[in-house]
C-alpha cells in the first residue's frame, strides 16, 4: 500500500456560494464541471479531497424554505436533509466521470481528540490510496460552531475555511484551494473600489494584511475574508501552500496544480 506521501495531494474547499444561485436553487452546472475538473485531476495522478459547504442551503431549498432558517433546530434539521441531497448529486456528478466518493463528516472534538484524530487520519489514507475521493463537511446535525457564529464557547471550525485547513493539515496535503466568489485577495474592498488590485503573493499574513479583511462573506454563506486568513496562517505554518480562487471558474484547478499564478497564492513556510 502507498504512503501518505507517495502521491500529490491537494484539498480544494467549495463555498455555498459557489454552489446555488443567487436565489438560493442549486448550481447543476457548477456541480458538474466541479466534479469534471476534480475526476480529470485525479485521473492525472493527485489524490483529491473536497471540502463542501452548502448542506444548510440546500436543505432549505428542497425543504422549500423561503429564507435560510434562523432558529438552530431548523438550521440543524435543513442540514441534515441538505448533507444526504449534496452526497447525491456528487456521487451523481463524480459518478459520471468514473470517480467513487466518500463522506466524512466532523465536529470540532474529532481533531481535539489524539485517539480520534489518528483514526481519522488513517481512514483519510485508506480512502486515497484506494482511488476514492473524500467529501468532507462539518457535522452539522450536531455540531453549531458554524451555523451559529456568533457562539464563540468551543468554536472550533467556525467555518469550511477553517476546516479545509485542519483537514489539509491531517491529510499532509501539497496544497489548499479555498474556491470562492471572488478572485483572491485585493489591497481594497473590490465590491466599493472597482479599481482594487488583486494581491497575488502573501509570505507573511501581518497587520497590514490582516487590516484589508472585511466581514462575512455573501448572504449563502459564512465565511469572508477573514477566515480565509485564519486558514492561510494553518496552512501556512505547516508548510501549506493556501490558494484562494474564484469558484466560477473550476478549471482554474489546472493551472493551480501547474504551478501556474492564479488568484492569492499565501506561500506554505519551508520546514527548518
Amino acid at each position: 500500500m502507498e504512503t501518505a506521501k507517495a502521491k500529490k495531494r491537494i484539498v480544494v474547499k467549495v463555498g455555498t456560494s459557489t454552489l446555488t444561485h443567487e436565489g438560493g436553487k442549486l448550481n447543476f452546472r457548477s456541480f458538474d464541471r466541479l466534479s469534471r475538473v476534480l475526476a480529470d485531476i485525479h485521473n492525472t495522478g493527485y489524490d483529491i479531497i473536497l471540502v463542501s459547504s452548502g448542506a444548510i442551503a440546500v436543505g432549505a431549498g428542497k425543504l422549500l424554505m423561503k429564507e435560510k432558517p434562523q432558529e438552530l433546530s431548523l438550521k440543524q434539521a435543513a442540514a441534515a436533509v441538505g448533507q444526504c441531497e449534496l452526497m447525491h448529486l456528487y456521487d451523481k456528478f463524480f459518478g459520471e466521470y468514473g470517480q467513487i466518493v466518500a463522506q466524512i463528516l466532523l465536529t470540532g472534538d474529532d481533531v481535539q481528540s489524539p485517539e480520534i484524530k489518528q483514526n481519522l487520519i488513517n481512514t483519510f489514507n485508506a480512502l486515497l490510496n484506494l482511488g476514492i475521493i473524500p467529501i468532507v463537511n462539518e457535522n452539522d446535525s450536531v455540531s453549531y460552531a458554524e451555523i451559529e457564529t456568533h457562539t464563540e464557547e468551543h468554536k472550533i471550525f467556525g467555518d469550511n475555511d477553517t476546516l479545509s485547513a485542519v483537514v489539509a493539515v491531517l491529510c499532509k496535503a501539497e496544497k489548499l484551494v479555498l474556491l470562492s466568489d471572488i478572485d483572491g485577495l485585493f489591497d481594497e474592498n473590490p465590491c466599493d473600489n472597482p479599481d482594487a488590485c488583486l494581491i497575488r503573493e502573501v509570505r507573511e499574513i501581518d497587520e497590514k494584511i490582516k487590516a484589508i479583511a472585511g466581514g462575512a462573506g455573501s448572504s449563502r454563506g459564512t465565511g469572508g475574508m477573514i477566515t480565509k486568513l485564519q486558514a492561510a496562517e494553518m496552512a501556512m505554518n505547516n508548510g501549506i501552500d493556501m490558494i484562494i480562487a474564484n469558484g466560477n471558474h473550476p478549471e482554474l484547478l489546472y493551472d493551480i496544480v501547474d504551478g501556474r499564478p492564479v488568484g492569492t497564492l499565501f506561500a506554505g513556510k519551508a520546514e527548518v
